[in-house]
C-alpha cells in the first residue's frame, strides 16, 4: 500500500515558514542541497528542476503530491502548475484553478488521502506542506521527513495547525549536514 509522507523543512521553534510564506531564511548548503536533488529530485518544483539540472530525472519516492491551497499558491506563484512531474491535487473549497494538470478537491482530505492509497500501483504521496491540512490528514500520515533547521523563525506557519491530538512517531534514520541541518526519517509508532 501506498503511503502518505509529510515531507518538510522546519525551524528550531517548530514553524515550515514565515508569515507571508517565506522560507528563504533556512540556511541551505550545496551540499544538503546536491543530497536532497538526488534522492528527492520529485520534490523540487518542476521549473526548478529546468534550472539546477534535475528536468527529465525520474521519480524517486513520490508519484503524487497533496498540497493545501497555501502552498500551492506560494508553490505555483509564477507557474499554475508547481509540480507538473506529479499527480498534483490542491485540497481547497474556494479556489479554482484552470489547469488540466491540478486536480482541486472540495471534499475531505482523508477520503482523498484514502482512495490515494488503495491504488494499485504508484509511488509514495507527498504531503507537500500545510500545517493546516497537514493536521487534519494526521491519522493517514504514515511517515514524517523533518528537514530541521537550525534557525528560529519566531513566527509563521506551524508545521502542525490543529487541535491537541498526540501522536506517537518512532525516529528511524537521522543525516546530518555541514550547514547544521538535519533530516530525521519517522515512521508511524
Amino acid at each position: 500500500m501506498r503511503k502518505l509522507v509529510y515531507y518538510i523543512g522546519v525551524s528550531l521553534d517548530g514553524y515550515i515558514a514565515g508569515p507571508d510564506a517565506e522560507f528563504d531564511f533556512y540556511p541551505v548548503s550545496e551540499q544538503m542541497a546536491a543530497w536532497v536533488n538526488q534522492r528527492y529530485p520529485e520534490t523540487v518544483p518542476t521549473h526548478i528542476q529546468k534550472l539546477v539540472g534535475l528536468e527529465g530525472v525520474p521519480n524517486q519516492v513520490f508519484d503524487t503530491l497533496v498540497m493545501g491551497r497555501g502552498t500551492y499558491e506560494a508553490a505555483g506563484a509564477s507557474v499554475t502548475s508547481p509540480y507538473s512531474h506529479l499527480r498534483q491535487y490542491v485540497v481547497s473549497r474556494t479556489l479554482t484553478v484552470d489547469e488540466p494538470t491540478v486536480q482541486v478537491e472540495t471534499g475531505d482530505p482523508i477520503e482523498l488521502v484514502r482512495r490515494l492509497k488503495a491504488e494499485d500501483t504508484g509511488m509514495d504521496i507527498y504531503l507537500c506542506g500545510g500545517g493546516k491540512l497537514a493536521s487534519s490528514l494526521l491519522p493517514e500520515i504514515d511517515e514524517i521527513i523533518l528537514k530541521s533547521y537550525p534557525v528560529v523563525a519566531g513566527t509563521g506557519i506551524p508545521v502542525f495547525s490543529g487541535p491537541f491530538r498526540p501522536t506517537l512517531f518512532t525516529p528511524t534514520r537521522r543525516e546530518s549536514f555541514d550547514n547544521g541541518a538535519q533530516i530525521t526519517w519517522l515512521t508511524r509508532a
